[in-house]
């Protein structure tokens, strides 16, 4: 989802440690009645819950559930959601580990899960109170290495950094992150003002990892987006969409749901939106159940409910994003702005422990032009 500058997390970490239903008909099969009994079982217990109203604590990315999803669960489920909101995993993360909690439900990204895992900050997830976790699609699972099994974490939603054109100012184009070395779009262009958003663009486009902990690949990447600087207006992760939609920028890198919100209905066919053929950083956002979480039933509840196909389509309408749950795909009515094939050469990001570091210090010399 939307990212902001990377702060030194090692640095973050450092000072923060300072601190201190009714009857079953005779003529079914055993087993039908046995399913269908449990189904009905689990679906009493939700409800006997949330009787008495209970209030769910949910710590999430900026504009990411549509409101109307909450209002349907709080109705019903008889549940008061307070929904507060950030704009980075930096932000979260520091937040949480300052002891700034009472959460319930928290949406990292999968390196902050990664991170969080190993902080001992997350309750394990018990599967059997996510049944609709089986609607996620396998090759989705397969691909996550930053919680493996999914132990700790329910995907919530996937993507990836793209590139958005004006067609209108730039008919010809090749759908690659090359674009940002058209000296002809000099003054017209944006990045993000995200470390490894930008580093891991001009990684993938010289055919490197974007978790590389290779000081000579990491070097020739910092080469490479010091020349993409000096084609573009600036790096900015907050109002590159307002100022792409104003017509101020032709081409930006970003989240295509901070672009195509930004647009009225009348622009958006002059847009095209694409993730460069040499690949991407990926994100995938999660659900994780805090340790501390005073709700844990309503948090499951919650995490159950998303993945409802019908709960789960709105979403992806709402944001034009790919569905990684696979029921939900059949019935969304809006067309999303990529697929997940066209994720195939891209990356999850993961945790680049002292790495970090490394990356921190190229990145610096990068915006002060070293």
């Amino acid at each position: 989802m939307k990212k902001s500058p990377l702060l030194l997390l090692s640095a973050v970490l450092a000072c923060l440690s300072l601190f201190g239903c009714s009857e079953q008909k005779k003529e079914e099969a055993p087993q039908q009645k046995k399913q269908e009994g449990q189904a009905e079982a689990q679906k009493e217990g939700q409800a006997k819950k949330t009787d008495a109203q209970q209030t769910l604590y949910i710590y999430n990315w900026t504009y990411y559930i549509p409101d109307q999803v909450v209002k349907d669960f709080e109705k019903e489920y008889n549940a008061k959601v307070v929904y507060d909101m950030y704009a980075s995993n930096e932000e979260m993360f520091t937040k949480l580990k300052a002891g700034g909690s009472g959460y319930d439900l928290v949406f990292p990204s999968g390196d902050y899960v990664s991170i969080m895992i190993k902080e001992n900050m997350l309750e394990q997830i018990d599967r059997a109170k996510v049944p609709n976790f089986k609607n996620l699609d396998p090759a989705v699972l397969a691909k996550i290495h930053f919680d493996e099994g999914s132990k700790y974490s329910v995907p919530y939603m996937m993507g990836a950094a793209g590139v958005a054109v004006n067609k209108k100012h730039v008919p010809n184009f090749d759908k690659s992150w090359s674009l940002f070395n058209r000296e002809d779009l000099k003054g017209r262009m944006t990045m993000l003002d995200d470390m490894r958003e930008v580093l891991g663009a001009a990684l993938k486009s010289l055919g490197y990892s974007v978790n590389t902990k290779n000081l000579d690949e990491l070097e020739k990447a910092k080469e490479l987006v010091k020349q993409w600087k000096t084609k573009i207006v600036k790096f900015d992760a907050e109002s590159f969409g307002k100022g792409f939609a104003a017509g101020e920028f032709w081409v930006v890198q970003g989240y295509q749901e901070n672009i195509f919100l930004e647009l009225d209905e009348s622009a958006r066919k002059d847009v095209e939106f694409f993730i460069p053929k040499e690949g991407s950083a990926m994100y995938m956002d999660n659900m994780v159940l805090l340790k501390n979480a005073k709700n844990k039933e309503l948090a499951y509840t919650f995490m159950n409910y998303i993945h409802e196909p019908k709960v789960y389509a709105q979403i992806v309408d709402f944001l034009m994003l790919p569905s990684i749950n696979v029921p939900a795909r059949d019935i969304r009515t809006v067309k999303p702005n990529y697929e997940i094939a066209d994720l195939d050469r891209s990356e999850f990001k993961e945790d680049l422990g002292e790495s970090l570091n490394e990356y921190n210090q190229v990145w610096q010399k990068i915006i002060v032009g070293e």
